[in-house]
């Protein structure tokens, strides 16, 4: 057991004594459940921009009380969770850095990795080996603290994406924790992170909000709406996220997220170039190609 683990609650052991999460929706909220589930923490801190949030969170269980000072809370903290959009990383890392502790390992849930560990170079200075890069896999279309669930993330990825200054233990306390949430752990450079996400992740977001916005524009959207079924649920669930972390995310991977809007648009215009020619063998050859790399992926997700 190292360090970090000697408190206990009662007979228990804990591993964290007192974990502190700057955004309690979602992620920061299933976060704190999680690691409750598995009796892994003593306490859980709560930073927000809305008082009313908090105090929701902490009638929810999800955190044990609102913080109110960042420079009271973080010197004892074992670890440090931030949650919030990207967008608001950069003050955040600013605000906390002259107060967190020596032994106090930060991390965050961020969708985009070159940005987030750039703005905690700048504002962690000399203590940027106490910053480990994550980005847990299992956002939802719904937000808030009452989205939040301890099994968010039984079974899903987290890409950690360490930076060189980090030292082992800093980066087995994040893995660890994420452990403890029952995730699947990887790791990925940063830039390598914000290029593939731009692919599976980013840009299925900013298609399905196209899609919706085309529509809901129309003089007769109702008239779509209502004839609309399971296809376009499906490719749509994920236009109903939250539009400011996704404005956020969509900015900060802006040069990755260029070149695949770029990449499809080209397969968009040889299928429109296909369809023009009534070219039926090179719609179903694009069709087949695509239908069995789907199906190879869905077989790997199920097993």
């Amino acid at each position: 057991m190292s360090d970090f683990a000697a408190l206990s609650t009662g007979d228990d052991p804990v591993e964290f004594g007192k974990v502190v999460i700057f955004g309690v929706g979602l992620i920061g909220g299933s976060f704190a459940l999680a690691l409750k589930s598995a009796r892994a923490v003593g306490e859980v801190v709560g930073f927000g921009r809305r008082p009313a949030s908090l105090r929701e969170a902490q009638d929810l269980g999800i955190i044990d009380r609102a913080g109110i000072n960042p420079a009271h809370e973080l010197e004892d903290a074992d670890l440090v969770l931030v949650a919030t959009p990207v967008g608001q990383m950069p003050d955040i890392f600013a605000q906390i850095a002259p107060y967190i502790g020596p032994q106090t390992v930060v991390t965050d849930g961020g969708s985009t990795k070159a940005d987030v560990a750039a703005a905690a170079r700048a504002a962690f200075g000399d203590r940027l080996c106490q910053f480990v890069p994550a980005h847990p896999i299992a956002g939802a279309e719904n937000s808030g603290a009452a989205a939040s669930r301890s099994d968010l993330y039984q079974g899903r990825k987290v890409v950690v994406t360490p930076l060189p200054e980090n030292g082992d233990e800093q980066l087995d306390r994040v893995k660890r924790a994420w452990s403890l949430c029952g995730a699947d752990i990887h790791e990925l450079p940063p830039e390598q992170h914000d290029r593939v996400f731009a692919a599976v992740s980013h840009l299925p977001h900013l298609l399905a909000f196209a899609l919706v916005r085309d529509l809901a524009e129309r003089p007769d959207a109702q008239l779509f709406f209502d004839f609309a079924a399971s296809g376009f649920r499906d490719f749509t669930r994920i236009a109903a996220s939250h539009p400011e972390m996704w404005r956020d995310i969509c900015l900060a991977n802006r040069e990755a997220l260029l070149g695949e809007i770029e990449a499809y648009q080209a397969q968009l215009n040889d299928l429109k170039a296909a369809l023009a020619r009534n070219n039926g063998d090179y719609l179903q050859q694009s069709f087949s190609v695509a239908r069995e790399a789907r199906r190879a992926w869905g077989d790997k997700q199920i097993r």
